[in-house]
């Protein structure tokens, strides 16, 4: 039966696709982490928890309903889940936030390469719009190819510069806790939980009409939702590895506008440049499908007008990016946007709920 097949390629493509699509600028950085996990201490490792397993409904449920009612075009998913009229108004917000979330990325390469290598700011903007541009002309099939392989390797890295940094000083992490509450970080939220909603949130936003796309070309539920499931896994290890290094060595990291940079450092300066050009490959991975996502929903795919679209958008959100700090762009374009996905998640929660009291019947 179709519902048998499950090929591991597959999945482990899908699982990568999901986590790279998801550390962007701000996981790569450090930037995101400190603002929703580590500026509360233990309490951010409760938000870890929280935030993995709404991953877990949410990835599960975006790409097998995708690969179930392979929609027309991704953002179709938002009227399976809202109806028309409330599914039409995400549909139009959820494209302008993550034309928003592309500028982040922009921004987050400019000051990537400009804390390491002191280039100027629009040097790594520029880059990162060119290259992003350039693949997403080649359709969505070659971003999955291409981001689902970069996604692990990044995970795999975050992971060991995480750890390392818990092992250089275990004793800073109990000692963080007690200095983050007289320390001046810059909070996602008022407390933990409202900060993983947020998190969950817009990361929703980000991956809706991808992963109902991407859903539609697995061969079957079983091997989207485990792809979903590992995916999920994966990236909640990375948030909490990461978290607990950046607690580890706060007095270091909390005014830094690239942490992870900072952990790199402490290992060694070649480290540094090898993990820079690792945040590099995680900008890249989430700009990707940003810009993708916005450029499919304005026009079809292979046509001319679709590549035209894609260079316009792309410098405009180059010009954009570069005039406002990194730091600001995570904390106000995500964390506002965040709350209107919870509110996306609600509806997700009543859907699936009416949903299987049909089955039922």
């Amino acid at each position: 039966m179709d519902t048998q097949v499950v090929k591991i390629g597959r999945v482990i493509s899908f699982a990568g696709a999901f986590i790279a699509f998801l550390i962007g600028s701000g996981f790569a950085t450090g930037q995101e982490i400190l603002q929703y996990f580590t500026a509360y201490g233990y309490m951010g490792v409760a938000g870890a928890i929280v935030v993995f397993g709404l991953f877990l409904y949410v990835g599960v449920s975006f790409i097998t309903v995708g690969q179930e009612n392979k929609f027309p075009k991704g953002s179709d998913i938002y009227t399976y889940y809202c109806g028309s009229k409330i599914g039409k108004f995400y549909d139009y917000f959820s494209i302008v936030f993550i034309y928003m979330s592309f500028i982040v990325m922009i921004a987050g390469a400019g000051a990537t390469l400009n804390q390491q290598y002191g280039w100027p700011v629009y040097v790594g903007g520029i880059i990162m719009a060119v290259i992003s541009a350039g693949t997403v002309i080649f359709g969505l099939g070659k971003i999955v190819d291409v981001i689902g392989k970069i996604g692990p390797i990044i995970v795999i890295m975050s992971i060991l510069l995480g750890l390392t940094a818990i092992l250089q000083n275990p004793a800073g992490i109990s000692k963080a806790n007690e200095l983050l509450p007289n320390l001046d970080i810059m909070k996602a939220s008022t407390n933990w939980l409202f900060a993983a909603g947020s998190y969950v949130g817009f990361c929703m936003l980000w991956l809706a009409s991808f992963m109902s796309s991407m859903g539609a070309t697995a061969n079957s539920k079983k091997e989207a939702a485990y792809g979903a499931v590992l995916g999920a896994a994966a990236f909640f290890a990375a948030i909490l590895v990461v978290s607990l290094g950046l607690m580890a060595n706060i007095e270091q990291v909390y005014t830094s506008m690239i942490p992870s940079l900072i952990l790199a450092a402490n290992i060694h300066p070649v480290v540094a440049i090898i993990f820079s050009v690792t945040v590099a490959g995680g900008i890249y991975t989430t700009a990707v499908p940003l810009l993708w996502t916005v450029s499919s929903r304005v026009a079809d795919e292979n046509t001319n007008k679709f590549k035209i679209i894609t260079l316009v958008l792309a410098a405009i959100g180059c010009f954009i990016g570069l005039m406002v700090p990194f730091n600001k762009l995570v904390n106000i374009i995500y964390v506002i946007n965040g709350y209107v996905g919870i509110l996306l998640l609600v509806m997700m929660v009543i859907k699936s709920i009416r949903t299987k009291k049909v089955h039922n019947i």
